[in-house]
């Protein structure tokens, strides 16, 4: 066996290893959530397959509160986050790749320049917002944070600066206005970008647990992570009943992810652009 191939079976053995060191997390909560009563969630070494797997644990946890409830209030505040956040953040990398204007790189690099603030510093702030408004216990106000972020604006405009010129001009020509452009021409050149910057806000979003526990106190708006860590104070620190919410949690975004990720490649949007 030559050098080339011994170098790679040590590559896929490392590779290997270290997505299972990093499934691991994953695969005992969802082994724990099948687990019964009976069985040891503890022991050394760690049994990942439940001997005996029963639905008992979601059941329980399904009864005893409103995870129904739950789960639509994060749903509705996901898909408004992800609604908001491609508009917003499209409309302004738009202008900040395509228009030249004075002070246009000034506004770019303040606007990434927000990325290095921590959410503590800006949450008083936006409390106090929030209670002006009288957004409290709202769906708008647990999405008020979420509307527009400077690593949306940031990748969007790197992906406006990647479509061909020669496509913005041939809108030209046809009698497009600057609105007409970005909607027919620039949002579906960079649609892999949206689906991308989609992902992530709904991932964050939907396990958003800070911002919601402060902006809430009204269970009948509590989302998922809420409704998760009402769940373990309930049950004290019952972890197969803990798990089995955490599992009731994290199916939408596993199955999210699994239904988009063949929309997150590059598109040849030079197709369009003969040579």
């Amino acid at each position: 066996m030559n050098e080339n191939k011994l170098n790679v079976i040590a590559t896929y053995l490392l590779l290997s290893g270290i997505a299972i060191l990093m499934l691991f997390p994953l695969l005992w909560l969802i082994g724990t959530a099948f687990k019964s009563p009976t069985e040891d969630i503890f022991s050394f070494p760690p049994q990942l397959l439940p001997s005996q797997p029963t639905l008992e644990n979601f059941q329980t946890v399904w009864d005893t509160y409103p995870f129904g409830q739950y789960i639509t209030n994060s749903a509705i505040v996901a898909l408004l986050s992800v609604s908001l956040n491609l508009l917003f953040c499209s409309l302004a990398a738009y202008p900040l790749a395509r228009l030249n204007f004075r002070g246009r790189e000034l506004i770019f690099a303040l606007i990434v320049a927000t990325i290095i603030i921590p959410f503590q510093i800006v949450m008083i702030p936006l409390y106090i917002m929030a209670v002006n408004l009288g957004l409290r216990n709202s769906y708008l106000g647990i999405i008020l944070p979420n509307i527009a972020t400077a690593f949306g604006i940031f990748l969007l405009r790197q992906a406006f600066k990647g479509v061909p010129k020669e496509l913005e001009e041939a809108a030209r020509i046809d009698g497009c206005s600057e609105l007409g452009i970005w909607w027919h021409v620039m949002i579906p050149a960079i649609r892999p970008a949206l689906v991308t910057l989609a992902i992530f806000v709904f991932i964050a979003s939907w396990s958003d647990f800070l911002w919601p526990l402060i902006v809430l106190d009204r269970p009948e708006y509590y989302t998922l992570p809420l409704g998760v860590a009402n769940l373990a104070g309930t049950f004290s620190l019952d972890w197969r009943l803990v798990a089995a919410g955490s599992v009731i949690s994290i199916t939408p975004v596993l199955l999210l992810f699994m239904f988009l990720q063949k929309y997150i490649i590059d598109t040849d949007i030079s197709s369009g652009v003969k040579g």
